[in-house]
């Protein structure tokens, strides 16, 4: 846990003037008095979890509208109003003198920020570029490794879908094939999930796509386990975190993946437009950047970041998101991410008709899940839910299962889930109507 004074080391530096004395001082007192006292709370995670006033001050430092229940956190979250203000306080600074205050001053910031996030996880800061979400950071993975015509890339059906494009449109293109396995819905063998994946690989595959958590169900795949399988036929694998990363406990150098693309304005409530790359930094030379980059920059994760002019204030903002996901914790997050989960789909789960496509052991998932009802289209539920009720979730319709998304986040409320779980019953035994 941490003390006040490596809470106050963690917080980030304001920016520096065109003069000194130019800028007033960072407004810090909401972060500090929110952060600081739930970094002071003594419990177990699991106790704190159930505990509604230690994530009351969590849920006041987001400025969300109340008369919605916002259940589709998994799409992209609020960020709390102290990271808005510090992304309008950079905004603003850079329209002082842009060529000045956003390209010698603010641009270098990202520096800072860089290294707290590598050591938030576990990595080494020459090991993690930024990006403007998971897609991109993916897409520089999935386009940046050489391939030929007839070359394998090994997948799963659950994949996200855009992921899937951008192979199928290399297939088009280059030649290369792209292989899906279907996994089981829910997956609660991890040494299955591994099996499938290794009967799929020849000696054609090139790479393997994976995500951590999937979009479609919440459902947690075996990372660490598949990579080290992989490894051994001398396979990369590329990971898709956009779901994991600050949604529940881990450090990518756990993983031994080789690379890991994720979004930071789902989980850790960072600023809209803002996403994250790890990638091994013996693979950062022969990986293409996705746009041009100088050839001096070839061992240089940066090439990744060169996108011509960007704002500098997204990216250092996410300082604050870190602080604020440092303060709450990332155990105690974990835990009230699983307990909002099972709050609401242990209720629905008393009704025959219900199904839930989301192992509730937390070896497989977290705070999302996907239920379906018997006899009730998802899409019609969907659209009833947010129609009649102001409840917002997400259809779901694969190949194998369909079903509505549910994604609470630390700021939503045990009456907010009973008011979704009440609606839900109420479809039960009256239809849509």
């Amino acid at each position: 846990m941490q003390t006040r004074r490596q809470f106050m080391g963690s917080m980030s530096v304001p920016a520096i003037g065109l003069a000194v004395g130019t800028l007033a001082p960072t407004p810090k007192a909401d972060a500090l008095a929110v952060a600081e006292r739930l970094s002071r709370v003594r419990g177990e995670p699991d106790e704190l979890a159930r505990d509604e006033t230690y994530w009351a001050p969590v849920a006041r430092a987001f400025t969300v509208d109340r008369s919605i229940v916002n259940l589709n956190n998994g799409g992209v979250s609020p960020s709390p109003a102290f990271v808005q203000d510090a992304m309008k306080r950079h905004l603003d600074y850079s329209n002082t003198c842009p060529p000045v205050a956003m390209w010698r001053v603010l641009e270098p910031q990202r520096e800072g920020v860089r290294d707290r996030m590598a050591r938030q996880w576990g990595v080494d800061p020459e090991e993690i570029a930024f990006t403007r979400n998971a897609s991109e950071s993916l897409q520089i993975c999935q386009f940046g490794i050489d391939l030929r015509a007839g070359d394998e890339v090994l997948t799963t059906t659950q994949d996200y879908p855009r992921m899937l494009t951008t192979f199928r449109q290399r297939e088009r293109r280059e030649g290369i094939r792209l292989v899906e396995i279907e996994i089981p819905v829910p997956a609660e063998d991890e040494d299955e999930i591994v099996r499938l994946f290794e009967r799929a690989i020849t000696p054609r595959t090139r790479v393997l796509l994976m995500c951590h958590v999937i979009n479609l169900t919440g459902q947690i795949l075996p990372v660490r386990k598949v990579c080290d399988m992989a490894h051994t036929h001398g396979v990369p694998v590329i990971v898709d975190g956009a779901h994991s990363l600050a949604h529940f406990e881990f450090k990518l150098s756990d993983l031994n993946c080789d690379y890991f693309g994720t979004s930071l304005h789902k989980w850790l409530f960072a600023p809209h437009g803002t996403g994250l790359l790890y990638m091994k930094r013996e693979l950062i030379k022969q990986t293409w950047p996705m746009m041009a980059a100088n050839e001096t920059q070839d061992d240089d994760i940066r090439k990744f970041e060169e996108i011509g002019t960007h704002p500098a204030a997204n990216t250092l903002a996410v300082a604050e998101a870190l602080t604020f996901h440092q303060g709450i914790g990332p155990a105690r997050k974990e835990a009230r991410m699983r307990y909002l989960r099972d709050y609401w789909a242990k209720a629905l789960l008393e009704h025959s008709r219900v199904r839930l496509h989301t192992s509730l052991d937390p070896r497989f998932s977290c705070g999302i899940a996907t239920v379906e009802v018997d006899g009730l289209d998802s899409g019609e539920l969907s659209g009833w839910l947010w129609n009649q009720h102001r409840i917002l979730v997400t259809a779901i319709k694969h190949a194998q299962f369909e079903g509505i998304r549910v994604s609470p986040s630390v700021y939503s409320s045990l009456e907010e889930l009973d008011r979704f779980c009440d609606a839900v019953q109420n479809a039960i035994a009256d239809g849509l109507s």
